[in-house]
């Protein structure tokens, strides 16, 4: 049976009932769930084994900045209860010889969210190591939906579960489907602007912002694990200062994460970067800037003073991070090439402007000017089409797809964007190789997908996503650290596993330590590799031998073991 038809298997068996221990003296009775703790005696296994699992003879990085030691793991009941020298009274025993043993890598950036249903494993992640997944990001998320939202679509369903409203509802939904990656997800600013305010350039007045206050509490007290901000792109591009203090002082009351794509990435990325700062310090939120770059090449020499403005911040007491994909290309959709003011409103009034000429005049101009400014229509990769008869422009570049139509640039992308109902994903080369190893190198940053999990199969394996989606950690470790060598393996999967999990306040994750969950990567540090393609993004990473998600063998030798899935709601 090829391997995405197991995973599909999964999502229709039943739903175990998992609680997380508290601290490492928490009974073995009330261990997260794993494949071991439930089958062993259906296996033949002895209840007086000492572990689950023993993953032996490896090179383990325990997630902090220290020399790695060769020992042993011991893992039962879902969690890691021994690092030594620990024989062989086990369960299962993994040989792990020349490879290295870490904490599963964490995606503080992801973009994952509803893909979860369709490939509940997580295929495209935790092929790439990645066992944490943190979705709900640029300030977008699945939920909330307003009451008049939720009454109109109450009685419906989403992906075979009832359809909801708030987190508490989207977290119950992958519960019940099973996960095979842990999942965590923001709330989006725009999401809680747009069922409050609308979709329109207007300021909240002053009930509005008590209302989208009240929101944003109710989704921080679910579990969400902050609030995300996506203030390039609509609604949320049309809050004002006070709006996002107001909601980022309750996001600091609870102690949680403020993301920001901020309000440029090019030509005033450093005003943005100020502004960032200045709503942290104002608010006394905890600060995670996302994705951060220098897009286009008039821009590249802003780095170091980029650098600089985040340092400061650091300096004064602020606390602050950022995050960054190990490629030079970013992704995002072709709407981007519509102005700010002409994207206000409904799908139809957007639209509608195309083909008004006085507006149509003014989108064009812009359009091409952003086209223009990124290097070129040989930069600019149209990356998913779905309209009938436009399957050909998937995969092509701008000027490729002109050459296909016949058309001109305005026409081709006023095409595009007609066509396809103003969904058309793009990826953009607009970034330099060495100011991408300064930012990863940098001690506050950390190492993200900014993608969504995909599949090989099925619907999602007809999308044209970014590669970052399937190899953005493997590409990290295999092309950045081992054969560029620009830091030693150690800082590498810190900045993989114990920085974002201290980032999101997880208390037992980001560390191979007694107690801690069993979320445990081997993988051949000679052979890990990123192998997806702009062209052929739908290949899974290599040199990835095992995953283990609180304690159950998701993957062994590269390949999925049919186990129940074991990722939980962090």
């Amino acid at each position: 049976m090829k391997e995405k038809d197991n995973s599909k298997i999964i999502s229709r068996r039943k739903f175990l009932k998992a609680s997380v221990f508290v601290g490492a003296s928490a009974s073995l009775a009330a261990a997260a769930p794993g494949v071991f703790a439930k089958n062993s005696l259906k296996r033949g296994w002895s209840t007086t084994d000492q572990f689950d699992t023993i993953i032996a003879n490896g090179l383990v990085y325990n997630g902090e900045i220290k020399a790695p030691v060769k020992a042993d793991v011991g893992i039962r009941g879902g969690r890691i209860r021994a690092i030594g020298n620990l024989g062989k009274n086990c369960r299962e025993w993994v040989d792990a010889t020349d490879r290295v043993v870490s904490p599963g890598f964490i995606d503080i950036h992801g973009h994952t969210d509803t893909n979860l249903f369709e490939a509940p494993l997580g295929d495209s992640k935790i092929h790439q190591g990645i066992t944490t997944d943190i979705g709900g990001n640029c300030g977008y998320s699945p939920f909330p939906f307003s009451d008049e939202e939720y009454a109109a679509r109450k009685n419906t369903t989403r992906f075979g579960y009832p359809f909801w409203q708030n987190i508490d509802g989207f977290y119950d939904a992958l519960r019940k489907n099973t996960i095979g990656i842990n999942y965590g997800s923001y709330v989006g600013h725009g999401d809680i602007r747009h069922i409050v305010v609308g979709d329109n350039d207007v300021a909240a007045t002053p009930d509005q912002l008590k209302q989208m206050c009240r929101i944003l509490e109710t989704q921080l007290e679910m579990g969400a694990v902050g609030l995300s901000f996506g203030l390039e792109y609509t609604p949320g591009s049309y809050g004002r200062t006070e709006e996002f203090i107001a909601l980022l002082k309750v996001v600091a009351k609870h102690d949680a994460l403020y993301a920001i794509h901020m309000r440029n990435e090019d030509d005033r990325v450093e005003e943005a970067i100020a502004e960032a700062i200045s709503l942290a310090r104002e608010s006394g939120a905890r600060l995670e800037i996302s994705h951060l770059k220098a897009q286009n090449q008039n821009n590249w020499h802003k780095v170091p003073s980029m650098l600089k403005l985040i340092h400061d911040a650091e300096k004064s007491g602020m606390d602050i991070h950022f995050d960054r994909y190990p490629y030079t290309a970013f992704s995002t959709g072709l709407d981007c090439f519509i102005p700010l003011a002409q994207r206000q409103g409904s799908k139809k009034e957007i639209l509608a402007r195309l083909d008004n000429p006085p507006e149509e005049k003014i989108i064009e101009e812009y359009a091409l000017g952003r086209v223009k400014r990124l290097g070129g229509p040989h930069c600019i990769l149209i990356a998913a089409c779905f309209a009938p008869g436009n399957e050909k422009y998937t995969g092509k570049f701008l000027d490729e797809c002109c050459k296909i139509s016949g058309m001109d640039m305005w026409p081709m992308i006023k095409y595009l964007l007609k066509s396809e109902d103003l969904d058309v994903n793009m990826a953009g080369f607009a970034m330099k190789e060495e100011n991408l190893r300064t930012l990863l190198n940098d001690p506050l940053a950390m190492v993200i997908t900014d993608g969504s999990v995909y599949s090989p199969e099925g619907r999602l394996g007809q999308e044209a996503p970014h590669p970052r989606s399937y190899g953005a950690f493997t590409n990290y470790m295999g092309k950045y650290v081992r054969d560029e060598k620009f830091c030693d393996l150690q800082t590498a999967i810190y900045k993989c596993s114990a920085l974002p999990a201290s980032q999101l306040k997880l208390k037992d994750r980001g560390l191979l330590k007694e107690g801690y969950c069993a979320d445990v990567l081997v993988f051949d540090p000679k052979t890990i590799a990123d192998v997806a393609t702009y062209g052929q993004p739908h290949q899974f990473s290599i040199g990835i031998d095992h995953i283990f998600v609180n304690g159950a063998h998701e993957l062994k030798d590269g390949k999925y073991t049919g186990c129940d899935l074991a990722g939980v709601i962090i």
